[in-house]
């Protein structure tokens, strides 16, 4: 299993999935970075390992249009979030046990658990993806 690369094309999957109570991993990249190139493998190595949650690569400037402008502040950036709470969203070193570890202890939070850790990363919040789309369409 790969993850979904956003485009206007796979946006309809990308909808279903925001409505799901489904755990969402998203890479956010950039097609000339070096690092992102190398990670990309690794990161669809991880959507392997976990089917039952969702994987979403980002080109942020390609996809500019359709999410906004996100300033990252180095890239991978992950995005983990589920339903309305973003519980990470930061910088990681590439490599998949950092991201391995993330995404199991996201995993393992209940509802309540990860709304708790939602909240006390408020800032991560507008970071949401459908905040994201909702504010690039208008």
């Amino acid at each position: 299993m790969t993850s979904l690369i956003l485009n206007d094309d796979t946006l309809p999957q990308l909808q279903e999935w925001l409505r799901s109570d489904d755990l969402l991993v998203a890479c956010l990249c950039a097609a000339w970075c070096d690092v992102c190139r190398d990670y990309r493998p690794q990161f669809d190595d991880l959507a392997a390992r976990h089917p039952d949650k969702r994987f979403l690569w980002i080109d942020i400037e390609d996809q500019a249009d359709m999410l906004g402008d996100i300033e990252v502040e180095n890239f991978p950036t992950l995005l983990v979030q589920r339903n309305a709470h973003v519980a990470f969203f930061g910088s990681v070193q590439p490599g998949l046990q950092l991201a391995e570890r993330l995404v199991q202890a996201q995993a393992a939070l209940s509802a309540e658990e990860l709304a708790t850790v939602a909240a006390s990363h408020s800032g991560e919040q507008r970071f949401h993806l459908q905040r994201l789309l909702d504010d690039a369409a208008g």
